[in-house]
């Protein structure tokens, strides 16, 4: 059986976007705390930052089964070595995760260094995973570099300090404090010191 199939984001992150946008009216329209005002155009933020994100690395996806099949072995899609292939198309996975590290005090507890090292290193992680993921289940292509995870990570860690330093400073503080959730790191009167 030969199979030829494009699978566009549209078809798949529009509706989720549209079950995002339908919750965070009702939860706004009820007025539960974190879902009102600026917390609620926070979040939509994230989850249209999420969705552009996987637009640009997961899809579109391209199944291809029988004669249109790429013939690559998965373990020759993956690079193993960093740094050997790094040039200047890291960059743009650099600036890539900058806002994943701006958001990260700001919806969540995170508040160490490690700790948004760690989880931009894990959300990139997933990213190459799922992208590894279609090509063995549909032969799509894409290739996995250690040199993605490594620009990502870096581009967390360079958004989390831009939000370190801005806490810092009182006039971006409170506006940071605004719009950060109830609870988050950034929401709570002292942010810890890096780890």
């Amino acid at each position: 059986m030969n199979v030829n199939l494009t699978i566009e984001a549209t078809y798949v992150l529009g509706p989720a976007l549209a079950a995002f946008l339908a919750v965070a009216a009702v939860r706004h329209h009820r007025a539960q705390p974190g879902w009102t005002g600026r917390h609620v155009v926070l979040r939509a933020a994230a989850c249209l930052y999420a969705a552009a994100v996987l637009s640009i690395t997961v899809f579109p996806l391209e199944v291809t089964w029988g004669t249109y099949a790429n013939q690559m072995p998965w373990w020759n899609q993956i690079n193993f070595v960093p740094l050997v292939t790094a040039d200047m198309t890291a960059v743009p996975n650099i600036l890539m995760f900058v806002p994943l590290g701006v958001m990260l005090p700001l919806l969540t507890r995170v508040s160490s260094t490690v700790r948004a090292v760690g989880v931009s290193a894990l959300a990139s992680l997933c990213i190459e995973s799922t992208q590894l993921l279609s090509y063995v289940l549909f032969n799509n292509g894409r290739a996995v570099d250690i040199n993605d995870l490594l620009a990502n990570t870096l581009g967390g860690l360079f958004g989390y300090l831009l939000v370190r330093l801005s806490l810092g400073r009182p006039p971006a503080r409170e506006l940071l404090r605004r719009f950060a959730l109830p609870g988050s790191a950034a929401g709570r009167p002292v942010v810890a010191a890096a780890a």
